[in-house]
């Protein structure tokens, strides 16, 4: 049961994570958002694994580890942050909801991964259908939100990179402990977030008590508890199951955006989800 456990953890306080970033991007640009939440969590699970007696890895497995954790969290988790900055939470949380598209398409193109069914890509027109029902108004209606098409856009390029780390994720062979792995991947993507934000120029950062205990919260509850249990989680559970918080996630987002900011929310919205959720179960029956 303890995967499951496990599982059950990244669907609630992953959901969750869509209402912090927001809170948080109140006072503090996205750079520096990203870079505070994986430099403090990262560190401390860093601290605690040598504390414990646990090793890091070395030599190349370190630098792979490394770079699957710039991959899935700087880009994936950078590119939703961004998001964030131009659309509302529980949008982002629904368009991300498309995720398993990329993750089985990502899994088609790797070397050795399962071929695409006809059932699959029925399953992706139908969740397609329902993305174009969400966002089809903003993007092609007569007047264009442009803030909602460039929220879309760059969350695909966060979909693609986390759909690729997390299968690269699942193919490393590696005896590293899962929480030193997540400690390792959070800590350089905080690094190389903070050489980002030094580089360029952020705007003002106001360090509000309410958007530090949003921080805390993203690293306590969506880095630390979360990503380490999503790592484990890779290791038991086959792909299609672990994908299955996709479903969790944006019902708790978009109630928490209704209820702390009151975003939008109504029959074409759900009617959307609703679509989504369709192909997504779709393209999960065809896979098992």
């Amino acid at each position: 049961m303890l995967p499951y456990l496990a599982l059950a953890a990244v669907c609630f306080f992953w959901g969750t994570t869509y209402l912090g970033i927001r809170i948080a991007l109140e006072s503090i640009p996205p750079t520096v958002l990203i870079a505070a939440r994986f430099l403090l969590s990262g560190g401390t699970l860093l601290v605690w694994a040598l504390a414990s007696g646990r090793t890091l890895p070395k030599g190349r497995a370190f630098w792979k580890t490394a770079a699957n954790g710039v991959l899935i969290l700087g880009v994936a988790n950078g590119a939703l942050t961004f998001a964030e900055t131009r659309i509302a939470s529980g949008l982002a949380a629904l368009i991300i909801t498309t995720a398993p598209f990329w993750m089985t398409g990502a899994e088609a193109l790797v070397p050795g991964g399962e071929r695409l069914r006809r059932r699959t890509v029925v399953g992706m027109l139908v969740g397609s259908a329902g993305v174009l029902l969400l966002i089809g108004p903003d993007a092609f209606g007569a007047n264009v939100n442009l803030a909602t098409v460039w929220g879309f856009l760059i969350l695909q390029v966060g979909n693609a990179a986390w759909a690729f780390g997390s299968i690269f994720q699942k193919r490393m062979a590696s005896a590293i402990n899962p929480v030193v792995n997540g400690a390792i991947q959070q800590f350089m993507a905080g690094a190389v977030y903070l050489l980002v934000s030094l580089a360029l120029p952020t705007g003002p950062v106001e360090w509000t008590p309410r958007g530090v205990w949003a921080v805390v919260y993203l690293a306590t509850f969506g880095s630390i508890v979360s990503y380490s249990a999503y790592l484990y989680v890779l290791e038991k559970l086959p792909i299609s199951i672990v994908s299955t918080y996709t479903y969790i996630n944006p019902v708790v987002a978009v109630t928490l955006g209704w209820w702390f900011y009151r975003e939008p929310f109504g029959w074409r919205e759900a009617g959307a989800m609703a679509v989504i959720f369709l192909g997504v179960w779709l393209v999960k029956r065809a896979a098992r």
